[in-house]
């Protein structure tokens, strides 16, 4: 999708996705030849992001490939004490034999490179410690309350060894190809643009749907394990920074939350009121979590005039929701509050169904900026 927006686009225009992710957009438009910036508030995701868009050359590849070599040689070393990560009921996800593996290799790639860092030369090497840690794991993500297997599988140190390799091997099949573009991916609040010199010509992003799920929900394991989140606590700090974030701490805080904007679509407030007066549990929470989502929302877009050229166009892709059988209609909520900040020429293109629900769909919202 993000090939096609910038098909037919000027080589020197500027590239910027608010809601950076894993960086797909940046990386995209940097294949392309393009320049882009990214916006993340989460540390690991701008740790990740530049790593993924980086350059490398082969012969730093070839390096990589050797130290991998030299890890996995030295994965059944007796060493005391390895640090594992305070991940609550940590035997859920690893088995124990498997779980000191993990550890005594992460000890081995710390004492190669330290611990990942933006200019760690084995930044590779560690997402491909990411992968396998989730490998390893009996956790599944494919709904949206995470589950664990009853068996927690058992992988030796010859397994771990061949499965590291594995992935090292992908993953530095497609980073020694070469990226004609740059991306940079900033740690910012996409509330709050900072501005950097630079003005934008086109936005491609997908901010976080309506969906209360946690927004680091399936990053927890990879920030747990590469020290980018050491409690619970600082979990739900990030998810209370996410746009309609919560979770955790999160919850809590939108039991006192206030509306900063003003000017709010009316099909968002009575889309609030029909979710808070249903006869369901934490009705008024959920209601209360969608008007803070739009209200984030409508802080950004309003912010983000500062950093745009005359005539800049947006495509922001996002999903609608269902809250107790009330339908958040995100593409017309998002189109109302783009045409209250003067946005024009604004398009809805509905993009694929999202799932088997009946109902939920993910759409393109396309704008452009004109003073």
């Amino acid at each position: 999708m993000v090939h096609n927006l910038l098909n037919g686009s000027k080589a020197n225009q500027n590239i910027l996705d608010p809601f950076s992710g894993t960086a797909t957009t940046g990386l995209v438009a940097a294949e392309k030849g393009f320049n882009a910036s990214l916006y993340e508030i989460n540390p690991f995701l701008v740790w990740f992001g530049n790593a993924k868009c980086k350059n490398y050359t082969k012969e730093e590849i070839d390096i990589l490939k050797d130290k991998v070599s030299l890890i996995i040689a030295c994965i059944d070393t007796n060493i005391d004490s390895c640090w594992i990560p305070p991940i609550f009921n940590i035997e859920r996800w690893w088995n124990a034999e498997t779980l000191q593996i993990i550890a005594r290799l992460r000890h081995l790639i710390v004492s190669h490179f330290g611990e990942p860092s933006p200019e760690n030369e084995g930044n590779l090497i560690w997402i491909a410690f990411c992968r396998l840690v989730i490998e390893t794991s009996s956790a599944a993500f494919n709904h949206v309350s995470m589950s664990f297997s009853e068996h927690v599988e058992h992988f030796n140190s010859e397994k771990i060894g061949v499965l590291f390799e594995g992935i090292f091997n992908l993953i530095a099949k497609s980073a020694v190809i070469e990226i004609s573009g740059t991306s940079k991916v900033i740690e910012t609040d996409a509330r709050y643009p900072q501005p950097n010199g630079i003005k934008y010509d086109i936005v491609i992003t997908s901010p976080p749907y309506p969906n209360r799920m946690s927004y680091i929900r399936e990053l927890r394991p990879y920030m747990y394990w590469t020290k980018f989140l050491n409690s619970a606590n600082e979990a739900g700090e990030l998810d209370w920074k996410a746009i309609g974030g919560t979770w955790g701490i999160a919850t809590s805080r939108l039991k006192s939350w206030e509306v900063i904007n003003k000017n709010l679509p009316d099909r968002l407030i009575k889309t609030f009121e029909l979710i808070s007066s249903s006869e369901k549990p934490n009705a008024d929470l959920m209601g209360r979590y969608v008007f803070k989502f739009f209200d984030d929302i409508q802080l950004h877009l309003d912010n983000l005039r500062t950093v745009l050229n005359e005539g800049a166009e947006l495509h922001y892709i996002i999903g609608n929701s269902s809250f107790y059988n009330v339908f958040v209609d995100s593409d017309m909520i998002l189109k109302e509050i783009m045409e209250n900040l003067g946005y024009s020429d604004i398009l809805i293109k509905p993009i694929r169904k999202r799932n088997s629900k009946k109902g939920l769909i993910e759409f393109c919202i396309s704008a452009n900026w004109r003073k």
